[in-house]
């Protein structure tokens, strides 16, 4: 079976990286059976809590995009974060801007695997949970890691952003 090229671009990724699971095993994406769209159904699909998947948002900061890096547990403080990374306007993007940007679409972004670093922030939220899951670039599939790995192969910086 040929992989959609988002997720061939996430393993590649994740290979170059020398991305771990929960258990120091290598990251490889997994095709779920049905597409998840929320942190609610890919916890269910993955028989995990809602709080260790990464759900990956993207937002409009000043013009430029901010990857969001949050447990499924809680939503985003747009306001806060904005206080705290000094950004004027921080907003959701449209679907088009995430598409720019990551070259994926809403529902399946990575943390990895776009055509350019993006500014990331990842939620100290995380830090709970022996292993995540984050999206594989198309919204069923998946990737199990840690909060320390999110960090490194963003290069992210932590932060509360509940």
């Amino acid at each position: 079976m040929q992989l959609h090229p988002n997720v061939q671009a996430v393993q590649r990724a994740l290979d170059e990286a020398g991305a771990r699971d929960g258990s120091g095993g290598a990251s490889l994406v997994r095709l779920l059976p049905d597409a998840v769209h929320t942190a609610a159904a890919a916890a269910e699909a993955l028989g995990v809590a809602v709080g260790a998947i990464a759900n990956s948002l993207i937002f409009d900061a000043d013009g430029t995009p901010l990857l969001v890096l949050t447990s499924g547990a809680h939503r985003v403080d747009t306001a806060g974060l904005a206080a705290t990374l000094g950004v004027t306007r921080l907003r959701r993007a449209t679907p088009e801007f995430v598409k720019q940007h990551t070259g994926q679409v809403i529902g399946g972004v990575a943390p990895v695997g776009h055509p350019a670093p993006l500014r990331t922030v990842v939620d100290t939220a995380l830090t709970g949970y022996d292993e995540v899951w984050a999206a594989g670039g198309v919204p069923r599939a998946v990737f199990p890691t840690t909060y320390a790995e999110l960090l490194r192969i963003t290069a992210g910086a932590p932060a509360e952003v509940a």
